[in-house]
């Protein structure tokens, strides 16, 4: 067996417009090129209506998607091992109930 090439240096730097923001909200929209997520923020003025406001969106190759959800679902297992399950329907009294998108 031949030992494995050496892995470049990564350098990691933020780009003049980086930002960060708070999303709790993502839609996936898939095309035979690419995914998209569209990150928005979710809030309700009652019951009956929640408005979602869009900020972001994030195009990502099939190979990068595939990626980032393997990285997700090592990060979700760990977390979960940590500090318990994560549920996705809601606790709190007052919040619609129905399917989390």
């Amino acid at each position: 067996m031949s030992p494995a090439p050496p892995q470049p240096q990564l350098n990691l730097a933020q780009a003049p417009d980086y930002r960060e923001t708070y999303a709790n909200s993502v839609q996936v929209r898939v095309s035979v090129w690419d995914f998209q997520l569209v990150f928005g923020l979710a809030t309700s003025e009652g019951p009956e209506q929640v408005t979602i406001r869009n900020h972001q969106a994030i195009f990502l190759s099939p190979q990068q998607a595939k990626a980032l959800w393997n990285i997700l679902g090592q990060n979700i297992a760990q977390y979960e091992q940590a500090f318990g399950t994560l549920n996705l329907e809601p606790q709190s009294q007052g919040f619609p109930r129905g399917p989390v998108n």
